[in-house]
């Protein structure tokens, strides 16, 4: 009997999981028609296809579930995070509401039906547990994902700077050279530039970019960069020795960094060696002797 219940609540939850599933992972109707929108004029046929009786776009009830159950500190989270992970397009932040009430539903039904089995003092703990796991995940995997994203901004910096610095020094803009470095590259630090001169181009200052810029990434060594640039642009401070020196000076941290993380290895080798080949070492070279022992004593 506690083995059909067991399955029962397996085949459940996969048939729940799958469903909300098909149901988050549908395309976002308005971030198709905001993409749609963009494209218009330039080709014939997706205008032709686009529908005009479709009007704004109409929020579907998951989603405006998620949006009323999702506490407004919640939502701040969400929007903060997002904003770091740089904003994926299969991630919006109404189907990340959405989807932890539907996390959080799940899982809580399923140990409902868990407790219902062996109503004990653990169950219950784990259930309400992987309860609460279930609603804050989609937090976690956007903090993940906005770390590497961080890292490989980091990792970037140095040889963007480098660019920079050689096309203002060929006669180019900073705008320009921002320009060139975000149209030649191809990670999230490139994108996060082509963001900042649109900012630019939209109507926002300068400050207010560039500041935006920082506060998306909330990278610390992009962060000092653009205080310079800042203070530089208020102060008439040459653009050119500006990002030469902080060209340097990224060098020198992304050397230092390496540097710490190779002093980092044999300590994080240890632990490896102590529990893993040590032992088995010793049972290679001690074995044959302990066994000669036991047989010369017995």
């Amino acid at each position: 009997m506690p083995m059909a219940i067991v399955l029962a609540v397996t085949f459940i939850g996969v048939a729940l999981l799958l469903l909300t599933w098909s149901v988050l992972a549908r395309p976002d109707p308005s971030h198709q028609r905001a993409v749609l929108n963009l494209q218009r004029g330039l080709d014939r046929r997706l205008a032709a296809q686009s529908d005009p009786a479709l009007g704004a776009p109409r929020p579907s009830t998951l989603n405006v579930l998620g949006r009323r159950l999702t506490p407004a500190g919640s939502v701040r989270t969400l929007d903060r995070l997002l904003a770091q992970a740089g904003r994926p397009p299969a991630w919006p932040l109404e189907r990340l509401m959405a989807g932890k009430v539907v996390l959080a539903g799940t899982l809580a039904l399923l140990s409902l039906l868990y407790i219902s089995s062996a109503p004990r003092m653990i169950p219950i703990v784990v259930g309400i547990a992987v309860t609460v796991v279930g609603y804050f995940l989609p937090e976690l995997l956007l903090h993940s994902r906005g770390q590497e994203r961080s890292q490989k901004i980091t990792l970037e910096l140095a040889d963007t700077l480098d660019q920079m610095t050689i096309a203002v020094e060929a006669g180019l803009g900073f705008d320009s050279a921002m320009a060139r470095a975000g149209r030649n590259g191809q990670g999230p630090l490139a994108e996060e530039l082509v963001r900042t001169l649109q900012d630019i181009q939209v109507g926002h200052s300068r400050r207010d970019a560039y500041e935006g810029l920082a506060q998306r990434t909330s990278v610390p060594d992009l962060r000092r960069f653009i205080r310079a640039i800042i203070q530089a642009d208020a102060y008439g401070i040459a653009i050119a020795d500006v990002l030469r020196t902080q060209a340097a000076e990224m060098r020198m941290k992304r050397r230092q960094r390496a540097e710490e993380k190779a002093m980092q290895i044999p300590v994080k080798v240890i632990f490896p060696l102590m529990l893993c080949i040590l032992p088995v070492l010793f049972i290679v070279l001690l074995g044959p002797a302990a066994m000669d022992i036991m047989a010369a004593f017995s």
